[in-house]
C-alpha cells in the first residue's frame, strides 16, 4: 500500500497544537531506547497484532509510523494496522533520519517524557531529598523514619532498602497515615532511580501530609553506588489508612491542576464523541480491580500510569478518564497527568451498579531479546551503566527546553 507522508515539521505542529497523533516507532524496544522523538511511542512491528487495539482504541486516529531506515518496516506495519481496521495511517517522511536532520531533539531510554517531567518537577519545586549515606545513617541510628518504596511490588520484592515497605506510587496518600501514623516520623520515598521517588515525595507534600517527607536521592541506584546493601524477597505492604484531610486535599490538588470531576452522564457524552480518543483507566491496585471494576476500564495502577504514560496512552492529545472507588488515587494520578499536558477527568461514583469481576487483562510480554535492559532493574547491572543513567536523567530538563514541544507545567 502507498502511504501518505508527513514532514517532521508537521509532527511538531500537531504536538504544539495538541492535536491527536500517535507517532509510532516500529523498531524493537532496545533500538527505540537508543533515540526517538519525545512523544513517540514504541510499538514494534511484530507487536501490532497484540497491542494495537488495546493501545489505540479509535480506528481513525491519525497514526504516523517511522523506523530508522536501516531495516525498513513501515510498509509492513501499515499493512498490519490496516488489516485491523485503522484508516488514517501515514509515514514520517524520511523517518528518524529526517527528524534528526531537521534539528529536532532525540531522547534516549524509555518512558522518556515522564522521566523528563519528573526532573522538571524537582527543578521547579525543589523536591527535598536525602543521599544514600544520610538515609543509611538514619537506619543505623534507629531514627524515627518510614521508608516507602513506590515501585511495583515485584520490583520491591526483587531488591529493596532494608526496612522499607511497599506502597506503590498512587497509593501513597491513601496509605501514608497507616505507614507513618506519628506526624514526627520522617517519610523517605524511594524508587529505583529518580522519577517515581520525586513524584511520590511531591505527591505527599502537595497533599499536605503532616510529616517531613524526603526522596531517597537516586533511589536504589544511588544506594548501590554508595556501597550500601539491599535486601531481597521482602513482602511488607503498606495498609490502607489515609492521613487526616488526605482525601480532601488530593481532590484540591487535582482541582488546582485543572482536573475535572464528572458523573455518568458526562462520561457517556465523552464516549459518544467518537472523533476523539478516550482512554479509560482504573488506577487502583490489582486486587481491588479483580474484586469488581467498571466495564470498559483498563487496569493501570496510578503510579505506573504516570511513569509509563507513553505505553498506556500513545495517542498524544487524547482524553483520559480515571476511576477509583476512593477517588484519592485517581485524583493524585490525574493531577500529574494534567500537569503533563493531558485533558484528564475523574469519574465520581459508579460503583453501586453492576461491576465486572476478574483479573486485569495483561498483554503478552515481548521477547526478552528485544527488550531494553533498564539500568535500574535487577541485581546485576554494572556500576558504569547505573551512573550513565543518572547522568542522562540530570540532563533532561535542558533537553526539554531545547525540544520545546512538551507543554508541561508544575503547580
Amino acid at each position: 500500500m502507498k502511504l501518505p507522508t508527513v514532514a517532521p515539521a508537521d509532527i511538531r505542529r500537531a504536538l504544539l497544537l495538541r492535536e491527536e497523533i500517535a507517532l509510532l516507532d516500529l523498531r524493537y524496544e532496545a533500538a527505540f531506547a537508543t533515540g526517538h522523538p519525545l512523544f513517540a511511542a514504541n510499538m514494534a512491528v511484530d507487536r501490532i497484532a497484540v497491542e494495537a487495539e488495546v493501545r489505540l482504541p479509535r480506528k481513525d486516529v491519525p497514526i504516523v509510523l517511522y523506523d530508522d531506515g536501516e531495516k525498513p518496516v513501515v510498509a509492513t506495519g501499515a499493512e498490519r494496522l490496516a488489516a485491523l481496521g485503522y484508516t488514517n495511517i501515514s509515514a514520517l517522511d524520511g523517518g528518524l533520519t529526517a527528524w534528526r536532520a531537521a534539528g529536532f531533539e532525540v531522547f534516549e531510554d524509555v518512558n522518556s517524557y515522564a522521566k523528563a517531567f519528573g526532573e522538571l518537577v524537582e527543578s521547579r519545586r525543589h523536591t527535598p531529598s536525602l543521599s544514600a549515606d544520610e538515609v543509611a545513617k538514619l537506619i543505623a541510628d534507629k531514627a524515627n523514619i518510614a521508608i516507602l518504596d513506590v515501585r511495583r511490588f515485584d520490583e520491591y520484592a526483587t531488591m529493596n532498602i532494608p526496612g522499607s515497605v511497599s506502597v506503590p506510587g498512587a497509593e501513597l496518600v491513601l496509605r501514608a497515615g497507616r505507614a507513618a501514623p506519628d506526624p514526627e516520623t520522617t517519610i523517605i520515598v524511594n524508587c529505583a532511580g529518580r522519577t517515581r521517588s520525586i513524584i511520590g515525595t511531591q505527591s505527599l507534600i502537595n497533599a499536605g501530609v503532616p510529616n517531613r517527607v524526603r526522596a531517597l536521592r537516586n533511589g536504589t541506584i544511588g544506594w548501590t553506588l554508595a556501597r550500601h546493601g539491599l535486601d531481597h524477597g521482602a513482602d511488607r505492604r503498606g495498609a490502607i489508612g489515609p492521613f487526616e484531610g488526605g482525601p480532601a486535599n488530593a481532590r484540591d490538588v487535582a482541582y488546582r491542576a485543572g482536573v475535572r470531576h464528572i458523573g455518568a452522564n458526562e462520561m457517556a457524552a465523552l464516549a459518544a464523541q467518537t472523533h476523539r480518543t478516550l482512554y479509560r483507566f482504573d488506577v487502583r491496585d490489582a486486587e481491588d480491580y479483580a474484586a469488581g471494576h467498571l466495564p470498559g476500564f483498563r487496569h493501570y495502577p496510578g503510579g505506573q500510569l504516570v511513569q509509563e504514560t507513553d505505553m498506556a496512552a500513545p495517542v498524544r492529545g487524547a482524553r483520559i478518564l480515571l476511576t477509583d472507588d476512593r477517588c484519592v488515587r485517581a485524583d493524585m494520578t490525574a493531577s500529574w497527568l494534567a500537569q503533563m499536558g493531558w485533558e484528564v477527568h475523574v469519574l465520581e461514583g459508579g460503583y453501586d451498579g453492576a461491576l465486572e469481576v476478574g483479573p486485569p487483562h495483561a498483554l503478552p510480554k515481548p521477547d526478552p531479546a528485544h527488550r531494553y535492559r533498564r539500568p535500574y532493574e535487577g541485581t546485576d547491572v554494572g556500576e558504569a551503566a547505573m551512573q550513565a543513567y543518572l547522568d542522562w536523567e540530570y540532563g533532561l530538563v535542558d533537553q526539554l527546553r531545547r525540544d520545546g514541544t512538551h507543554g508541561f507545567y508544575v503547580i
